[in-house]
């Protein structure tokens, strides 16, 4: 069935209005004869089911048992085009996994698109995709949450706590990214990170072990260990199990030059590099930054409090007393308490505090890197928008 042919003839509810619902509202009116189509905007208690044959679902939206006459985008498009999708997820490094592949599989000629949570909603690109296209998506764990349908060739990087103002649990967050794999068919195949927990699946699964087991003939633009072993992942799946040429998809994967925020090179001011890791929200991403990048001195950490675990970072912190740690806003006081007095540990309000702080202390020839372990929520719009703050404020 085409996606078309879901909508013909139906009511159906648009239930939210960001990027998404104005995809959906697009697609549908310039595609498909409704009976009705209308956008709503509250919670489920406002939603008469019995009035609307389908309710599309923006993945924002917190829901978190399925509920008849609910679809998605992510389902609908799935449900027609999973035996041609590549599907990945995890709670770090999707995106830049997601970009490495699509430029491995355009290096091999085939036709592709990347779509999903790395840039615009699936149903944008109905358009394009052809029966020989090969689609890269992007999958969050709001999108994966009530599929009943994955894709062929899934990819599942890791699973760290995370969104758990969303989930309230660990459990209910993998339970949600899980739906990558659970819902394969025999014949697939799932790659899984090795602290990815035991899923029931019908799939073909593999896991894609340490780093140092890694392709030796990578050569990325892009710094850090766990891009090494993001690029394994790739590698495996396209040439070990797609049957790509593994030598273009080596040239795509080389030729890849990061993404905004992500250990995003800023610039060098009197005698300092600084580097834009907006996109860390947990305790692991910080660490990696660290061990990722020449030289750090100074790291910039702290965001909206969700209350994860910092004990990791709280070690690394205290044994890593050549780094600097200025620490700001909730998660940064929750840190700091947990510390207690430490030479390597200042304090600031917020981001603009922590960056005048770093331009007064830090030391030519060394790096500073904003990568906050936390959300930006409360203090900004999202992580792009703290990143350009951060860009902003060094550069001025």
């Amino acid at each position: 069935m085409e996606i078309r042919d879901v909508f013909e003839n139906k009511r159906v509810l648009i239930w939210g209005y960001g990027r998404e619902g104005k995809s959906s509202e697009s697609f549908i009116k310039n595609h498909c004869s409704t009976k009705a189509l209308e956008i709503y905007e509250g919670d489920i208690s406002g939603i008469d089911t019995s009035e609307w044959d389908l309710i599309l679902k923006s993945p924002g939206i917190v829901m978190l048992e399925r509920v008849p006459k609910v679809t998605s985008q992510t389902e609908i498009f799935l449900n027609r085009y999973a035996d041609q999708t590549v599907g990945i997820t995890g709670t770090k490094g999707k995106s830049t996994t997601s970009s490495l592949m699509y430029e491995a599989v355009k290096a091999c000629g085939r036709d592709t698109v990347l779509l999903g949570n790395i840039g615009k909603p699936c149903f944008d690109y109905i358009d394009e995709i052809k029966d020989d296209t090969l689609i890269v998506f992007e999958l969050s764990c709001h999108q994966l949450m009530h599929i009943d349908r994955a894709p062929a060739y899934s990819i599942f990087l890791n699973l760290y706590p995370e969104h758990l103002d969303y989930y309230g649990t660990v459990e209910k967050y993998f339970e949600a990214k899980a739906n990558i794999t659970t819902h394969q068919t025999c014949g697939n195949t799932v790659l899984l990170g090795k602290n990815v927990p035991g899923i029931k699946t019908v799939a073909n699964k593999r896991i894609v072990d340490n780093v140092e087991k890694c392709n030796q003939d990578f050569t990325l633009k892009i710094p850090g260990e766990h891009n090494r072993l993001n690029a394994e992942f790739v590698r495996i799946m396209a040439v070990e199990v797609m049957r790509l040429k593994e030598e273009d998809v080596l040239r795509g994967m080389s030729e890849f030059k990061g993404l905004p925020h992500r250990l995003e090179y800023v610039g060098e001011y009197e005698g300092v590099k600084y580097y834009d890791d907006s996109i860390s929200t947990i305790p692991e991403a910080a660490i990696n930054a660290v061990k990722s990048l020449p030289n750090v001195g100074i790291v910039l950490v702290g965001g909206m409090d969700r209350g994860i675990d910092y004990s990791k970072l709280i070690t690394y912190i205290k044994e890593n007393k050549d780094i600097t740690f200025v620490l700001m806003y909730e998660t940064g006081k929750r840190i700091g308490a947990s510390l207690g007095h430490s030479d390597n540990v200042v304090f600031a309000s917020d981001l603009e505090e922590a960056v005048a702080v770093a331009r007064r202390i830090g030391k030519a020839g060394s790096s500073t890197v904003l990568s906050p372990a936390a959300a930006s929520y409360g203090y900004f719009k999202n992580f792009e928008e703290r990143g350009d703050r951060f860009k902003e404020l060094v550069r001025n």
